[in-house]
């Protein structure tokens, strides 16, 4: 980002250039070194800013959905916001979130890998208090879980995973299943310390309890996907091929849709009173002549030019003329 000197810098600049303190050509020279910027190799940066705010767009959809699903199901107010979403090395996500904690770990196919839903105590403990009758409070101090806690947590946060493929269906079709849950982070590792993660942190807000989710997601997972995210991807719809069955059931149906076929003589214009005048026998006179072929319309449209005639004594109309797409009906 360019500095913007205020009218004072910019005096006691020209004050300097013209006492001879400060040299203009050594500005230019300073101007003209090349920049070095430092690299931290143990943070390698790994996802674009175009990823970034891809991932960001997926899991507002995500938090929206969660918001919906766990207020339904907790029957509290509940709300879930995207924080931000940023890179960092796995080992550094796995030393800042606590030592006690409930951790879901998940495979979504067809990705390949296994990805982390992290969920603090206080608000896996106030969801869990609400199944169980509770108000909704976090308990103020945090012990294990028990064999039918740990059954209630894997049932809320299994139907959870359904958002989270809902939210990913603009990008790719993932089934997110339940793998495993684990309470202590030092016995997780899904990837090398050193692989960068995507961590996309929700604020969450359970009745008066608050706390974080965090889904970790690591690099090699979405690696495969990558094109997908960016925004030439995300905004151009990609035509997905149907299955054959899909075909055939969609071949059947438009051969079974009706459509009005009407073949027109002619037309011609009455008044009031000569329409009321008409008697048996009358002769209307149409604004065609007898040589011309006969209008055939498919709804609305002008589609074919026929001739009137009979078969085994009905009336019928043959097709002598296909008219070409745009063409409008004709007149004499």
């Amino acid at each position: 980002m360019v500095d913007v000197l205020s009218q004072n810098e910019i005096d006691a600049l020209l004050a300097a250039l013209s006492s001879g303190e400060m040299d203009a050509e050594e500005l230019k020279k300073e101007e003209t070194q090349k920049k070095i910027r430092a690299y931290d190799f143990k943070r390698a940066v790994r996802f674009s800013k175009d990823h970034i705010r891809s991932l960001t767009r997926i899991h507002e959809n995500f938090a929206r959905f969660l918001t919906t699903y766990f207020s339904a199901q907790l029957r509290t107010f509940v709300q879930i916001s995207v924080v931000q979403v940023e890179q960092l090395p796995y080992d550094e996500f796995i030393r800042s979130i606590p030592k006690m904690t409930i951790l879901n770990i998940f495979e979504a196919e067809p990705l390949e890998g296994r990805m982390v839903l992290e969920v603090h105590p206080n608000v896996a403990y106030a969801m869990l208090d609400r199944m169980l009758g509770g108000t909704g409070n976090a308990p103020a101090k945090i012990n294990s879980l028990t064999e039918i806690e740990t059954t209630i947590m894997e049932r809320i946060f299994s139907r959870a995973f359904d958002s989270l493929q809902e939210a990913w269906k603009t990008v790719l079709d993932i089934s997110p299943r339940l793998e495993a849950m684990e309470t202590n982070p030092q016995f997780m590792q899904i990837v090398s310390p050193n692989e960068t993660i995507a961590l996309i942190s929700l604020s969450t807000k359970i009745g008066d309890t608050t706390g974080m989710i965090n889904l970790c997601i690591p690099h090699v997972v979405l690696e495969p996907i990558m094109a997908r995210l960016s925004t030439h991807q995300w905004f151009v719809s990609e035509k997905k091929m149907r299955a054959p069955e899909e075909l055939d059931a969609l071949r059947q149906r438009v051969n079974k849709a009706e459509l009005p076929i009407v073949a027109e003589l002619g037309d011609s214009q009455l008044s009031i009173a000569e329409f009321l005048g008409l008697q048996v026998g009358d002769v209307i006179s149409l604004n065609k002549p007898v040589n011309n072929g006969l209008s055939i319309k498919i709804g609305e449209k002008l589609k074919f030019i026929g001739s009137p005639g009979t078969i085994k004594d009905r009336v019928a109309v043959q097709i002598d003329e296909i008219v070409s797409e745009g063409v409008e009906e004709f007149d004499e």
